[in-house]
């Protein structure tokens, strides 16, 4: 017997579930055209049919799943980019969170701006189910206890005394920035931020927002931010914090803040710079407590961990690590510090600025304002008979001439450099005017790295390996190669990551190298002998961590260039 089809149209579903008649349909249908309603309004309306019965007939139609008031869960999983004024505002709700997947609640399901806007916000694929809206909107206050969040108490009430724009005085400033709500935003957005274990906070003004993000695990997340209006009390609240200049707004800032929250000391690096809409903050979270990392929990592979002992326990030459911004570079130079501290050797750092201080390590803080450049530093540090130099990073020819100088007269010196590839540090050098020789009889060892994200151990799953992935990395995988996946939960947030770890790429100089080297060999043949010499390059180390399920072949494209 042939199965008939189901109906398609919304008036046919609700004649069908004889919640109302074909004469009824033709009257709503009849008033829609008058007043613009549509025939599901219309109904109810005209009070032939309940809303709700309406919102089941049309989740029929769309072929999607309804959820009635005592079928939403209680209380609503939180998605942290989604603030309980903006789930109000649209009378939506999440309902869960799973394999990067957030299921929403809504009453409008015909309605295509919100679901795109969800996947815009929260960076997660969206399904929608239907639901009244007043269950909805019941559900939201349940889950927030009927109030609104911390930051949206704050900022209630508090006046706007902002006068035309750029117009405060500096004595108006400094009494926002004084202001007992103002202290408390302020604390709260740091507070939030160390909580979700951010490692920065960016606080960025534009014509009619103020934005704030958080950056986890080295990508940007939206926050709750507070209205456009207080960006100067927020910004001159910061400034004062960090002993900057509340009055100067024309030049980029830099200061320092430190604060002790729930018995930890953090330090915090304030950065500020200009822009068309006001000052923009970035504020770079230092956790004192959980900074120091070994070397044996950065990542390593074992064998690639036994060779840079071994290269770090040199009595002197050069040994460079390289990366972008943010790659881990600095904890891994204190790894190896730590590493070879001992009461019979003398450690000295230059560093701009001193991130963590290193205890028996004596650590000197760049301040160019006065004159103490890496360079000039240099200069004097080497007269304080040191075994082992650190410079924060070879910026320029004079600061790598006296940190060549320092390793040619028996000093082991360990530096930063900001290249794509290990053999890149050798071209970076001869770039900024080194001579090729004095390269040649000094580089010990260059050490690439960057960071990758861990997969979730809380919701880690099997994954087969895409194929278009195995082709973008460039390598041949034998069939059957498991891998491994975060279906996204609440505790890494939905994105599947939790956590980061290092991939490697170690380059230990050998002699056929420094032959290349002195001949001012181009990086992709130093880079073709290093690879015949055993280096396991960066997309290697890292697919050999996909292959042990700590992260994904997606991550190792994210952070990596392909090989030359």
């Amino acid at each position: 017997m042939a199965i008939a089809a189901p109906p398609r149209l919304l008036g046919e579903i609700l004649v069908q579930e004889r919640l109302t008649t074909p004469d009824v349909i033709e009257q709503a249908l009849a008033r829609g055209r008058t007043t613009g309603e549509r025939l599901g309004e219309a109904l109810v309306a005209l009070g032939a049919v309940r809303a709700e019965d309406v919102l089941r007939a049309l989740a029929r139609q769309q072929g999607l799943p309804f959820l009635g008031r005592d079928e939403l869960p209680s209380p609503l999983p939180i998605v942290k980019n989604l603030s309980p004024k903006y789930l109000r505002q649209y009378a939506v709700c999440p309902v869960s969170v799973e394999g990067g997947v957030l299921t929403v609640a809504t009453a409008e399901p015909l309605n295509p701006v919100v679901a795109d806007d969800l996947r815009q916000s929260t960076g997660l694929a969206v399904k929608v189910v239907v639901s009244p809206a007043d269950a909805i909107l019941e559900a939201i206050d349940r889950t927030y206890d009927g109030a609104a969040s911390p930051l949206q108490r704050i900022v209630e009430g508090m006046e706007d005394e902002r006068g035309a724009e750029g117009e405060e005085d500096v004595n108006q400033l400094r009494d926002m920035a004084f202001e007992a709500p103002v202290v408390r935003l302020v604390n709260l957005l740091i507070e939030n931020a160390i909580g979700a274990e951010a490692s920065d906070i960016h606080i960025e003004p534009f014509e009619d927002t103020l934005r704030i993000r958080y950056r986890l695990d080295g990508i940007l997340f939206d926050q709750e931010a507070p209205p456009r209006r207080l960006q100067a009390a927020v910004t001159s609240r910061v400034k004062l914090m960090a002993e900057m200049n509340i009055a100067e707004r024309r030049l980029p800032q830099d200061g320092r803040i430190r604060v002790t929250l729930r018995g930890r000391r953090v330090d915090i690096r304030v950065s500020t710079i200009p822009t068309v809409h006001g000052e923009s903050i970035v504020m770079r979270l230092l956790d004192r407590q959980s900074v120091f990392l070994s070397l044996e929990k950065l990542g390593f592979a074992s064998g690639m961990l036994a060779r840079f002992e071994a290269l770090i326990k040199r009595p002197h030459g050069i040994i460079l690590v390289t990366g972008p911004t943010g790659s881990g570079k600095t904890t891994t130079l204190y790894g190896a510090l730590d590493k070879i501290n001992s009461p019979d050797r003398k450690i000295i750092t230059v560093e701009d600025p001193v991130e963590y201080q290193l205890k028996g390590v004596n650590q000197i803080p760049v301040k160019p304002k006065i004159g103490l450049t890496f360079a000039t530093g240099l200069r004097h540090i080497v007269r304080q008979d040191p075994d082992v130099i650190l410079i924060g990073e070879i910026r320029d020819l004079e600061t790598a001439e006296i940190a060549i100088q320092a390793s040619l007269t028996g000093h082991l010196v360990f530096s930063t450099l900001h290249t794509n590839d290990a053999p890149g540090a050798i071209t970076r050098l001869q770039d900024m005017g080194v001579e090729p020789y004095l390269v040649a009889s000094t580089l010990e060892a260059v050490l690439a790295q960057r960071l990758v994200r861990r997969i979730c151990a809380a919701c880690r799953v099997p994954d087969a390996p895409s194929a278009a992935d195995l082709s973008a990395l460039g390598l041949e995988v034998a069939a059957g190669t498991q891998l491994w996946r975060g279906r996204g939960c609440d505790e890494c947030r939905g994105t599947g990551y939790r956590g980061r770890t290092g991939i490697y790429e170690l380059f230990a100089v050998t002699e056929e190298a420094r032959s290349l080297i002195l001949r001012r060999a181009p990086s992709r043949d130093i880079r073709r002998v290093a690879v015949e010499g055993g280096m396991v390059t960066l997309r290697l180390d890292g697919w050999a961590k996909a292959c042990e399920g700590v992260t994904t072949v997606e991550e190792i494209l994210r952070v990596t260039q392909e090989d030359a």
